[in-house]
């Protein structure tokens, strides 16, 4: 599968790495290809591709977005008409300095993302989480059961495609609901920093979702 990355920092950087290494194509839109996270992706994975953002957008089947929440106005401003009727993955967490939400749960930071490109079928994915758990999602000793990631969108089909890649990569993908929904797991983005981070869980933990 093509597979573009708007964004390669550490969370970006790790889940394209991993998914270049399970044998996608995974090029980064890259505006100054000499940045430093570009220079860092590509020194982590040579077989990551660096491409002009319009070159990278056109050929990509998924669009992951995974830029500082700040910074996702003016990129998808950018480059918005060029996603239309993709998919697009929103990998992104609106976090304010002191662990709120950076929306003030007013709206989910996904559902601006689809205002600002309402032609792109959004997914949220590969949040909740830490980059620790995107380098290295392996928990052994737990048998068949693998850490869930949970997503949310409007459109059935681009989530099953995103759910794929999910289990692709280790997850067992679980379908929360619409986009709304996503307020949700931006509010467990928020508690799986708070209990990591500040209370000393350290980031070497994961939700999973057990069935009767």
């Amino acid at each position: 599968m093509n597979i573009t990355f708007i964004g390669v920092g550490n969370v970006g950087g790790a889940i394209a790495d991993n998914l270049q290494k399970l044998g996608h194509n995974v090029s980064i839109a890259a505006r100054d290809p000499e940045s430093k996270s570009v220079q860092e992706a590509v020194k982590r994975n040579p077989d990551l591709s660096v491409k002009s953002p319009d070159e990278a957008i056109s050929s990509a089947e998924v669009v992951f977005l995974a830029t500082p929440f700040a910074a996702v106005e003016s990129a998808l401003n950018e480059f918005g008409k060029a996603i239309d009727n993709k998919i697009l993955v929103d990998c992104t967490n609106p976090v304010s300095p002191n662990l709120t939400h950076g929306l003030e749960s007013k709206i989910s930071g996904s559902e601006k993302v689809q205002q600002l490109v309402p032609n792109a079928r959004v997914v949220k994915a590969f949040t909740i989480y830490g980059y620790e758990n995107f380098e290295d999602n392996n928990y052994s000793g737990y048998g068949d059961l693998k850490p869930a990631m949970l997503i949310a969108g409007n459109d059935s089909s681009a989530k099953e495609t995103v759910a794929e890649l999910c289990r692709q990569l280790g997850w067992e993908p679980v379908d929360t609901g619409n986009i709304s929904t996503s307020l949700h797991l931006e509010h467990m983005t928020l508690l799986w920093i708070k209990m990591g981070r500040v209370q000393g869980f350290g980031t070497g933990f994961v939700w999973a979702m057990l069935k009767k």
